[in-house]
């Protein structure tokens, strides 16, 4: 059985930054990439930024410039630091853990921005 676990969501005014972290534990052998996705409400899901296990980063276009994703591979740990803020990055952010061919996905995280 695999978990994931995210932490540090919460509320911030625009502008401000916060750091999201995710954890995977248990029965996973080989964690290939990492990512965050987010959900606002009646949007559908969507991709913010993915990190291959050599570190190879990609963003969104409208998260670019602003958030920055980062891994230890030795504790099965995906970052997300996010500055500058805004209002629309208001969401429940997910992490979603690759191994080969399964994925596993966290419970959530809100974040909310908003004066």
């Amino acid at each position: 059985q695999v978990q994931v676990v995210e932490s540090g969501g919460g509320s911030v005014q625009p502008g401000g930054s916060l750091r999201l972290s995710c954890a995977a534990s248990g029965s996973i052998f080989s964690i290939n990439d990492m990512g965050w996705y987010r959900q606002a409400p009646e949007k559908a899901r969507e991709s913010v930024a993915q990190i291959t296990s050599g570190g190879t980063a990609a963003y969104a276009n409208s998260v670019k410039g602003r958030f920055t994703i980062s891994r230890d591979n030795a504790k099965n740990t995906v970052y997300l630091q996010m500055n500058s803020l805004k209002p629309e990055d208001t969401a429940v952010y997910y992490c979603k853990v690759s191994s080969g061919p399964l994925h596993y996905w966290g419970q959530g995280t809100q974040v909310t921005v908003s004066s």
